[in-house]
């Protein structure tokens, strides 16, 4: 069976993208495809499909072949794609996650995407804050650069500890450089290995980092793969209106 699919990366963070609305692909090897030697290459495989009341829905499956939780850059490609096949109302498109609706609004090739509301967290040691926005994170902040950090053995750590190892977690190492500026790595579950980005933690560590130092609703963070920006507002001890920013672009079209 032949299988159209697109391949899209948002700041590094690379999806293969199946239109599958009118045929959902069964029995398909996703931890292959996805595979960078074996198969296409990615952090993930999404499928795009029909679902009532929403432009469209959005299935997400991890590199290791797994169903995942949410994937913010991933929203962000997808509903890139929806809108280049004409799907949607102008530039503004309704879809159903893992997580819950989303909303999306393209500009060229930036996408602006709705996360969900972010109502619980937990703060440790003054330094790290554990939160889900859509994805579960592990949330550190340091002094020095993140490119100095050995990352993996301390992922490893915290993702394969006691607490986390079953439903595992994402974890982020993060430099405040300003205000309202920050950098970032991310080790993510799922791929289990370092990402270029990650924009569920993206939005994380920004809204972590307005946690921890009373930032302001807007956010630049940089990571390896490229900038994003996350803005929010807070009410009531929940942080709402969460959107989150970036470059959403089209690398190449296949046949698998």
């Amino acid at each position: 069976m032949s299988i159209a699919f697109v391949k899209y990366q948002g700041t590094g963070n690379d999806f293969i993208i199946i239109d599958a609305r009118k045929n959902i692909p069964s029995g398909m090897d996703v931890a292959q495809i996805c595979h960078r030697k074996y198969g296409i290459g990615a952090d993930g495989l999404m499928l795009l499909t029909q679902e009532n009341g929403y432009d469209f829905g959005m299935v997400y499956y991890n590199s290791d072949g797994n169903l995942s939780t949410m994937c913010g850059n991933g929203g962000r490609c997808i509903a890139h794609f929806a809108h280049s096949l004409g799907i949607g109302n102008g530039n503004r498109l309704s879809f159903l996650a893992v997580d819950g609706p989303h909303e999306a609004t393209i500009n060229g090739d930036s996408v602006s995407l709705g996360m969900i509301d972010v109502k619980d967290w937990e703060v440790r040691n003054g330094h790290t804050v554990v939160l889900n926005t859509g994805s579960p994170h592990y949330i550190q902040f340091v002094d020095q650069q993140p490119s100095t950090v050995d990352l993996i053995p301390f992922a490893h750590s915290i993702r394969y500890g006691n607490e986390f190892a079953t439903a595992g977690i994402n974890v982020n190492i993060v430099q405040m450089l300003e205000m309202n500026e920050l950098s970032m790595r991310t080790y993510e579950r799922g791929v289990e290995d370092e990402t270029l980005s990650c924009g569920t933690g993206v939005t994380a560590a920004a809204i972590a980092h307005a946690i921890l130092h009373r930032a302001g609703g807007s956010v630049s963070v940089s990571t390896p793969g490229g900038t994003l920006r996350v803005s929010f507002a807070l009410a009531e001890n929940s942080f709402t209106t969460v959107i989150l920013e970036g470059p959403a672009i089209r690398v190449f079209d296949g046949i698998l």
